[in-house]
């Protein structure tokens, strides 16, 4: 009773020294109330949110000063308290025009960007594309100077884009950039949805990705996702999409296929009268995502959650995509401040079916005259012509599915030490797991009509998983003397990477409806015919990664900054000899608008920073046991009567193999003029990549085999990258902005040799498949660049319809008179330009975004038009309009005697500049209990692309690895025109 007593007294005291404040939040600009947003008294957690009337009411300690009111899309405001318990307050709407704090991701920390010494992009999520894709990096597309994302079937909903940043650097190690999310190194992109970014950064300075030593070479992409705040929020994103084909390669029609193959004996009437393409696509293909977020809780304890549900068709008959996906991210500080932890959790379920990428070829080369089913109602059979199958049946019968599971788990603690000393453990584990399903029926036209009573119907299953689990731990300390300003950071980080697969197929199983199901059932493999040994496969490996790194940031009164940092870091892929490594990097700016001489005398430069960084990385990214002596199977020894498996030798060990390394220098220049009516960006670099992995001959013996995988060969890249923005419009209610990109890049090999591994000073890449024997026709050589196509110098057509080309000695002979000797470089499929636009107009509550994108100085090889696309083409196959169009230079090459027989004259200009992606909107405010914002749009992707290039769209042919310029395979997945059509919701 006592207590009790004394509790209420205690009550009673603390209520009285409270007092209520009440009051009304309005728009400045309109006057119309505000609903939703938060007050805080300033410095505590005691906080409200105004009700449906935008009015409020909050009970105050005595000591309170003042009162903070925020709101999304409007600046903060605090507010001082005085004697009245009534206080009215009016928020004024977020202008970009205002000098805002722009904080950047550098790895291992963020700094605001006016003390960033490097090469570093920040993209917020408000600037990503609007797109119905299957990686949320296809949002990224053209934003960011020297990043290149090509994606060849982007009507694919199980596509993956190719990124690659400022050009090739490796020949047999991986191309891609690192990804960080949300601060684990490693993290899956395909797991994150892109409504849940919160902004993208992308290291490209050697100084700013060295931190991540062996994984910086390719560049760094820090992706950040979002948190909860003390404002409680609710947030829908839904829209449907739908893809057309467009930009199409153009076959002939059955009457046209009459007209110029039949009755010139290049081709059979089979009587029917079949559109192949249009039979085989599935147009428009329909797709449909759903987000819904929940964020809240207080200045102590937010969470964020996020629920996506995706379902997507291809533009093909059998691709298609279901995907369930969540993001949960809890964050809480103790009462001290002398904790905060947080959790994060995305687990994603995907089920695909694959489409079959050859299909669309195998649909243009049919003879139109076949038809698709029999007279028994039956797939039709076909054996001849180009390809020798049905693609509809294909379609339809032959299964390739995939179960996928992923998981991204991480948990951090930090601990604030002291105010200017913390300490954060972050553990990590990122685990995908895929099971890979086919199956091809007994009941295929080819199987029946060949009376097959073995090898039938065909299933298999394959179980992939990888896991990677990480510890990263890191110290900050800062240190302000006067004006003089130091972070250190340091740091260790582990990572244990593990892959295991198995594998197991048969066939002649009993019921076609077995699938993949059942596969002891089927009697192949394991029964009378032997074929045990092909029947099942199973392989595990792992590495190991450790690193201890080190970070100074100094800067004196924010004019001179000084970046230092070094990673020594070791893995277990390296040879006995090299474990470790180091990876150290300098940077550092001068910002000369913080100079009283320029500031006194140059008015309209708002920020001007001279910066230069330089900085050494690596790549590790290359198979596991590559170092070592491994063993395998080397035939079978006959002893008794007994055959017994006998292993050997299967590669040389290597205790010196390395990482590759790359020495980056940068140079470059922010501004902001004009009060900040321009900013952006210059910069120039240097990338020398030393030491690329490869195969080299080595003798027999000492060695086992006759090749070593080792460190040999050097490739150097220089470029110069553009950023601007501009606010070129601000009259009122009316506002323009612009964003422009433009990037320059060129690339020499310089070596395939060292001192003690002598390589030839070329190799020949990118060769053509058959039918014919077309051969290579780019070559990487000392000297030149990636990309660089090596085949005969065409010299027109003769009166005959063959092909003319030069020899070495100038003289002009047929084609097929010439020889591999007599070739040349002829042009170089990379592109030396790219350039981007974005164009952002808003207009009361509407908003624009037109979007341009291209890329100049460079040839495509038209493979289309090499196989299918002249009149001498295959006979009783199909071909397309150009070999019979007059005006078309393919058209002339009428004789078979030259046909398969790679030239220039296959070369065209893939430049092209194209309406990429036109997004409009319009937000409607709403002042009820349940919405307090809609949003309606409309986007269309990929409309229209200006271009001489005859093959389809030259954005399909990769640009990106060692052989930029040319489709190596006959597979062809056509564009699409996709339209988008979403509502975005606030509650």
């Amino acid at each position: 009773m006592s207590a009790l007593v004394l509790f209420m007294m205690f009550g009673y005291t603390v209520m009285a020294q409270n007092r209520t404040i009440t009051g009304k939040v309005t728009d400045a600009g309109n006057g119309s109330s505000m609903p939703g947003v938060s007050i805080v008294v300033t410095g505590m957690s005691v906080g409200t949110t105004t009700d449906v009337n935008g009015k409020y009411s909050i009970s105050v300690p005595s000591t309170a000063k003042s009162l903070t009111f925020s709101f999304i899309g409007y600046a903060p405001k605090e507010v001082t308290l005085t004697e009245s318990p009534v206080l009215d307050v009016n928020l004024e709407q977020s202008n970009n025009a205002l000098k805002e704090v722009e904080i950047v991701s550098v790895g291992y920390g963020t700094l605001d960007k006016r003390e960033v010494s490097s090469a570093i992009t920040h993209v917020s999520s408000k600037d990503l594309l609007q797109v119905a894709a299957n990686n949320p990096l296809m949002s990224l597309q053209g934003k960011v100077a020297g990043l290149s994302i090509t994606n060849t079937a982007s009507g694919d909903p199980n596509s993956s884009p190719s990124i690659q940043l400022r050009g090739a650097s490796s020949r047999n190690a991986g191309l891609g950039p690192l990804y960080v999310v949300n601060g684990v190194p490693g993290g899956n992109i395909d797991n994150i949805n892109q409504n849940d970014i919160e902004s993208i950064d992308v290291l490209k300075g050697g100084a700013a990705s060295a931190i991540y030593g062996t994984r910086g070479s390719n560049g760094v992409i820090i992706i950040t996702t979002k948190k909860g705040t003390s404002e409680s929020r609710m947030f829908y994103d839904g829209y449907a999409a739908f893809d057309y084909l467009t930009n199409a390669l153009q076959n002939l029609s059955p009457e046209s296929f009459i007209k110029n193959r039949v009755q010139n004996d290049q081709g059979q009437d089979y009587g029917a009268r079949t559109d192949w393409l249009k039979a085989v696509t599935n147009s428009p293909a329909f797709s449909q995502k759903h987000t819904l977020q929940l964020s809240g809780g207080s200045a102590k304890t937010n969470y964020f959650a996020s629920a996506d549900y995706r379902n997507a068709d291809g533009i093909d008959l059998r691709a298609h995509k279901k995907e369930y996906g969540a993001r949960i991210n809890i964050s809480h500080t103790t009462d001290n401040n002398l904790f905060v932890g947080t959790l994060n959790i995305a687990p994603r379920y995907l089920y695909t079916s694959n489409s079959d990428q050859g299909n669309f070829n195998n649909a243009l080369t049919l003879n139109p005259t076949y038809p698709i089913y029999n007279d028994q109602g039956g797939y039709n059979y076909i054996n001849t012509g180009f390809f020798s199958n049905n693609p509809v049946e294909n379609a339809n019968l032959i299964k390739s599915d995939a179960d996928i599971k992923e998981m991204d788990i991480s948990a951090s603690l930090k601990a604030n030490i002291l105010d200017n000393l913390s300490s954060t453990v972050i553990i990590s584990e990122i685990s995908r797991s895929a099971r890979n399903m086919n199956f091809s029926p007994s009941t295929l036209s080819s199987v029946q009509h060949a009376n097959k009573t073995t090898q039938t119907n065909f299933a298999s299953q394959e179980q992939q998983e990888n896991d990677q689990k990480n510890l990263e731990w890191t110290g900050n300390y800062n240190l302000n003397i006067k004006r003089n300003h130091f972070k250190l950071l340091g740091g260790y980080s582990y990572s244990l990477y593990n892959y295991k697969e198995f594998y197991a197929q048969n066939y002649d199983f009993p019921f076609d409806a077995y699938l993949w199901n059942n596969l002891g059932s089927g009697l192949y493999n394991g029964g009378g015919a032997g074929q045990g040994q092909s029947a099942v496969g199973s392989t595990q490996n792992s590495s190991t990664l450790i690193a201890f790194f080190g970070r100074l940031n100094y800067d004196f009164d924010s004019r001179y900054i000084l970046t230092a940092s070094l990673r020594h870091e070791g893995s277990s892929k390296f040879g006995a000899n090299n474990k470790w490594g180091d990876f150290p990097a300098v940077s550092g700016a001068w910002r000369i608008s913080e100079e009283n001489f320029f500031k006194d005398n140059v008015s309209w430069v708002d920020d001007l920073k001279l910066r230069a960084d330089y900085g050494i990385t690596g790549n590790q990214d290359f198979g596991n046991y590559l170092s070592l002596l491994l063993y395998g199977g080397a035939g079978y020894f006959p002893f008794n009567g007994v055959q017994y498996q006998v292993y050997g030798p299967s590669s040389n060990v290597n205790p010196d193999l390395s990482w590759e390394r790359a020495i980056n220098f940068n140079a470059g220049i922010d501004f902001t003029l004009f009060h900040d009516r321009l900013s952006g960006s210059i910069d120039y670099y240097i990338r020398t990549n030393k030491d690329l992995l490869g195969n080299y001959n080595v003798p027999l013996p000492p060695n086992t085999q006759s090749q070593t995988f080792t460190n040999v060969g050097t490739m150097k890249n220089n470029g110069i990258e553009v950023a601007l923005s501009g606010d070129i419009i601000r009259q009122g209610d009316f506002r323009y902005n612009a964003n422009v990109t433009f990037s320059y890049n060129r690339n020499k090999f310089i070596s395939f040799s060292n001192d003690i591994y002598k390589g030839a000073i070329y190799q020949d890449v990118a060769g053509l498949p058959a039918p014919g024997s077309p051969g290579s026709i780019q070559r990487i050589q000392e000297g030149h660049s990636i990309g660089e196509f090596y085949t005969l110098r065409s010299a027109g057509v003769d009166d005959t319809g063959a092909l003319l080309v030069y020899k070495k000695d100038g003289t002009i002979v047929p084609a097929n008179q010439a020889s591999n000797d007599d070739k040349q470089f002829v042009g170089n499929g990379l592109p030396k330009y790219n350039v981007s636009m974005g164009n952002n107009f808003h207009y009361k509550r509407f908003d624009l975004n037109i979007f341009l994108r291209g890329a100049f100085g460079y040839k495509i090889f038209n493979t289309s038009a090499f196989y299918i696309g002249t009149p001498s083409s295959q006979s009783d196959a199909n071909v397309l309009q150009s070999a019979y169009d007059s005006s078309s230079k393919y058209s002339k090459l009428t004789n078979n005697s030259t046909t398969s027989i790679a030239s220039d004259y296959f070369l065209e200009s893939g430049s092209f500049v194209k309406i990429d992606n036109v997004s409009l909107g319009y937000t409607q405010p709403l002042n009820n209990k349940y919405l307090k914002s809609v949003r309606f749009y409309a986007t269309g992707r990929n409309l229209h692309t200006f271009t001489k290039y005859t093959g389809g769209d030259p954005d399909l042919i990769q640009v990106n690895g060692l052989t930029p310029g040319v489709n190596t395979s006959l597979n062809y997945y056509p564009s699409t025109l996709q339209l988008i059509l979403g509502l975005q919701a606030t509650f």
